[in-house]
C-alpha cells in the first residue's frame, strides 16, 4: 500500500513547490512597474543559496521574463539592475542553471546593458557575466564574438574596483588561446590593467595579476612588453617579486610566481636572474610542503616542473632546496591520515583529487631528472619510487598515466638506471600496456621511451623484441601523427645496431626479411620531413656498412628496391646533414 501512494505524495510535494515558485513567476507579468519590482526583489532573496528554486525559476520560465525586463526601455534602472542580480545568483547555481541561461542568449543582453550610463547596473551585469564565464560550460570564444566588446571592457576599467575586479577575472577565465592574448595585449591589456596592481583593493590586485599571468603564458611578446613596464616608478618583475614574498596570501605568491615564471620561459627573464633563482624557485618548492592545501602542492609543483624542465642549473637547485626529492614523495601517500583533516568536506574534496598530486609528482620528477645523473639516482632512489611510477602506468586517470610515462622517459636516458632499476621492475611489461590503444599524446612519450629500451646495452631489449614490438612500430610508421611516425622509424634505427637478440638471429636479419619494414624504410627517406630522412638514412647505413658481415648481399638486396637511386638524389639534398650522410652510404657501394 505503501508503493501505491508514494508517487501521489511525490508529485503533491512537488507541485506544491511548483506552485510556491510559480508565484515568483506570475509577479514578473504584473502591470504595475512597482509590483514587478518587488516581485523581483522578492525572488532574488528567495533564490539566495537556494539550488531547488533556483532550478524552479528556470524551468517556469523566469529568465526570458527576466531578460525582458532587463532590456526594456521603459524598465527603470532600478528593475534592470535587480533583475541583472537575479540572474547573476541563478548562474551561481549548477552547471545546468548556466546552460539554461546560456541557451536564453544571456550573454549579448548583459553585454549590451554595458552600454547604460548607470554605473550600478553596469556593475550587476558584469557581476553577472563574470560568474556565466568562470563556469566550465560557457565557452570563451563568446565573449571575442563582437569586436567592440574588448574595447569597451578596457574603457570600462577606469569606472571602479567592481568594474576592474569583474573585468580582469572574465578576462583571466577567458584568455585560452594565443589568439585570445593577442586580441587582449592589442587593445591594450598590460597598459590598463598594470596599475591595478597597486590597487587598495586586495581582490583587483589579485585579478589583475591572475590577467597577467595568463597573458604571459608561452607568450614572448607579452612577456617582452610585461618585463620593461613601469608602475609607480617601478619595474613589474619587482612588484611581481614583492608579491612572491612569504608575508603575502598565499594566492598571491603563487600567482607572482607564475607570471615570472612564464615570462622566464618566454625568454624575457634569464635563467640565473636573481629574481628566479632566490625568489621565484624557492617559493614554487614551499608551495610543495605537506603543510599546503592539496591545489597549492598540484599547482606549485606543476609551475615548479616548468620553471625547471629545460634548464639543468635550474633543476640541479631544485633537486637540493628543502629536500624537494624526498617532499615530493609525500604527495603519493596524500592523505595520510583522516585525523590530518578535520573538516569533513575538504576531505572529501582531498579523496577526490588525491590523483592530481600524483600527476604533479610525475610531472615534477620528470624535469628534475631530464639532465643530471645523480638527481636521477636520488629519484630512483627514493622509497618506493619504481613501483609508484609502474602504478602510475595503469591508472585511470590518462593525465597521470601520460605524467607517469613522463617521469619514466626522463628517467630511462640515464644507461645505468636501464641496466639496473628498469630491468629490476620490468618497466617494459606495463610500457607495452600502455602502447595498446592510447591516445596519441600518450604513444609520443611512451613511443620514445621505447626508443631507449631497445639501445643496444638496454636489457630490456630481448624481451620487447619477443612480445611484437615490430609490429607496434611498424604501426608507428603510418601514424597520421608526425611525432609518432619519427618515433616509430628512429626505434626501428636503433634495432638495426643492435647485435645479437635471443635466438641468435641478427637484428639485422630481421629487418632485411620484412619487406614491409624496407618499403617504410625506403618511404621515409623520401619524405619531406627531414628529421625522417634522417632517421631513414641512419637504417641505410647500419645496414650496408662494408665492415659487417652480411653487408654484399644486404647491398644488393637495397640496390634492387631501388634505394641506391634515391642516394644519389639525396646526396642533392639543400640539408647538408642529409647530403653528406647519401654521400657516406654511396661510398660503402663504391668499397
Amino acid at each position: 500500500m505503501a508503493c501505491l501512494l508514494e508517487t501521489p505524495i511525490r508529485m503533491s510535494v512537488l507541485s506544491e513547490v511548483t506552485a510556491s515558485s510559480r508565484h515568483y513567476v506570475d509577479r514578473l507579468f504584473d502591470p504595475d512597474p512597482q509590483k514587478v519590482l518587488q516581485g523581483v526583489i522578492d525572488m532574488k532573496n528567495a533564490v539566495i543559496g537556494n539550488n531547488k528554486q533556483k532550478a524552479n525559476l528556470i524551468v517556469l520560465g523566469a529568465v526570458p521574463r527576466l531578460l525582458y525586463l532587463l532590456q526594456q526601455e521603459t524598465s527603470s534602472t532600478e528593475l534592470k539592475t535587480e533583475c541583472a542580480v537575479v540572474l547573476g545568483s541563478l548562474a551561481m547555481g549548477t552547471e545546468n542553471n548556466v546552460k539554461s541561461l546560456l541557451d536564453c542568449h544571456i550573454i549579448p543582453a548583459l553585454l549590451q546593458g554595458l552600454l547604460s550610463q548607470d554605473l550600478k547596473f553596469i556593475e550587476a551585469c558584469l557581476r553577472c557575466l563574470r560568474t556565466i564565464f568562470t563556469s566550465a560550460v560557457t565557452p570563451e570564444e563568446l565573449l571575442y564574438t563582437d569586436a567592440t566588446v574588448i574595447p569597451h571592457l578596457m574603457a570600462l576599467l577606469g569606472r571602479s574596483r567592481y568594474t576592474q575586479e569583474y573585468i580582469c577575472q572574465i578576462f583571466s577565465h577567458c584568455c585560452k588561446a594565443p589568439d585570445h592574448q593577442t586580441i587582449l595585449f592589442n587593445h591594450g591589456a598590460v597598459q590598463n590593467i598594470a596599475h591595478l596592481l597597486t590597487s587598495v583593493s586586495y581582490k583587483v590586485r589579485m585579478q589583475a595579476l591572475k590577467c597577467f599571468s595568463v597573458l604571459a603564458f608561452e607568450n614572448p611578446q607579452v612577456s617582452m612588453t610585461l618585463v620593461n613596464v613601469l608602475v609607480d616608478g617601478e619595474l613589474l618583475p619587482q612588484i611581481f617579486v614583492k608579491m612572491l614574498q612569504r608575508d603575502k596570501p598565499i594566492e598571491m605568491q603563487l600567482t607572482s610566481a607564475k607570471c615570472l615564471t612564464y615570462m622566464c620561459r618566454a625568454g624575457a627573464i634569464r635563467t640565473d636572474d636573481n629574481c628566479i633563482v632566490l625568489k621565484t624557485l624557492p617559493c614554487l618548492v614551499r608551495m610543495c610542503s605537506k603543510e599546503r592545501l592539496l591545489e597549492e602542492r598540484v599547482e606549485g609543483a606543476e609551475t615548479l616542473a616548468y620553471l625547471i624542465e629545460p634548464d639543468v642549473e635550474l633543476q640541479r637547485i631544485a633537486s637540493i632546496t628543502d629536500h624537494l626529492i624526498a617532499m615530493l614523495a609525500d604527495y603519493f601517500k596524500y592523505p595520510s591520515s583522516v585525523s590530518a583533516i578535520t573538516d569533513i568536506k575538504r576531505l572529501d574534496h582531498d579523496l577526490k583529487h588525491a590523483h592530481e598530486l600524483r600527476q604533479a609528482a610525475f610531472k615534477l620528477y620528470a624535469s628534475l631528472g631530464a639532465n643530471d645523473e645523480d638527481i636521477r639516482k636520488k629519484i630512483i632512489e627514493t622509497e618506493n619510487m619504481m613501483d609508484r611510477i609502474v602504478n602510475g602506468l595503469s591508472e585511470s586517470s590518462i593525465k597521470v598515466r601520460l605524467a607517469a610515462v613522463r617521469c619514466l622517459h626522463s628517467l630511462s636516458r640515464s644507461v645505468q638506471q636501464l641496466r639496473t632499476s628498469f630491468q629490476d621492475h620490468a618497466v617494459w611489461k606495463p610500457l607495452m600496456k600502455v602502447l595498446q590503444n592510447a591516445p596519441d599524446e600518450i604513444l609520443v612519450v611512451a613511443s620514445s621511451m621505447l626508443c631507449n629500451l631497445l639501445l643496444e646495452f638496454s636489457p630490456s631489449k630481448e624481451p620487447i623484441l619477443e612480445s611484437g614490438a615490430i609490429e607496434l612500430l611498424c604501426g608507428l610508421t603510418q601514424s597520421e601523427n608526425p611525432a609518432l611516425r619519427v618515433n616509430g622509424i628512429w626505434a626501428l634505427m636503433t634495432l638495426c645496431i643492435l647485435a645479437n637478440i635471443a635466438d641468435g638471429t641478427t637484428a639485422k636479419e630481421l629487418i632485411m626479411t620484412n619487406d614491409d619494414i624496407l618499403q617504410k624504410i625506403k618511404y621515409y627517406m623520401g619524405h619531406s620531413h627531414v628529421k625522417l630522412q634522417l632517421a631513414a638514412m641512419f637504417c641505410i647505413s647500419n645496414l650496408i656498412w662494408n665492415e659487417e658481415e652480411g653487408s654484399q648481399e644486404r647491398q644488393d638486396k637495397l640496390r634492387d628496391i631501388g634505394i641506391v637511386d634515391i642516394l644519389h638524389k639525396l646526396s642533392q639534398s639543400p640539408d647538408t646533414n642529409l647530403c653528406d650522410k647519401a654521400k657516406t652510404a654511396l661510398q660503402q657501394y663504391l668499397a
